[in-house]
């Protein structure tokens, strides 16, 4: 499940990418716009920061600015920043694996291999939909997007 902390971050991502080319925007203007607690807010885009999807900048026309442009931003590696692998089980992650005590037999697993699926169907819309993709999908949510999958 999408926690708040990845679901802040991907309103806070939107609002970014929704700026003018060059712009930047203050941390107070980016949680007032989304109703985003400004504390928790702060820790979130530092972490973005931290990840390369954002810059910053102190002072006077300082702020938040996206790294990159909003079509080279996949979903999939903002939600994995902010909440950890996509997997909803730990037996089934790829980069956070941990087996379950109570599995007799990991390659037959049932559960696992069914959770695996999950896993990569997940993947594969994420890490294929840019935040781009997310903007025209609210101003078209109607429309047939085909992202990168």
């Amino acid at each position: 499940m999408l926690t708040n902390k990845g679901k802040y971050g991907l309103k806070a991502m939107l609002f970014l990418a929704r700026l003018e080319p060059g712009s930047s925007a203050m941390g107070q203007e980016i949680a007032s716009a989304n109703n985003i607690p400004k504390k928790f807010l702060d820790a979130i885009l530092l972490e973005l920061r931290n990840a390369g999807m954002l810059r910053s900048k102190k002072g006077p026309g300082g702020g938040y600015a996206l790294a990159k442009s909003p079509r080279d931003i996949r979903i999939g590696h903002i939600i994995r920043t902010l909440d950890g692998p996509l997997a909803p089980i730990n037996c089934a992650s790829k980069s956070a694996y941990v087996p379950c005590q109570d599995c007799e037999d990991l390659k037959t697993c049932a559960v696992r291999i069914t959770m695996s699926k999950v896993r990569d169907a997940m993947s594969d819309i994420l890490d294929g939909m840019s935040l781009q993709d997310m903007i025209v999908f609210a101003e078209a949510p109607n429309a047939d997007l085909m992202y990168n999958i």
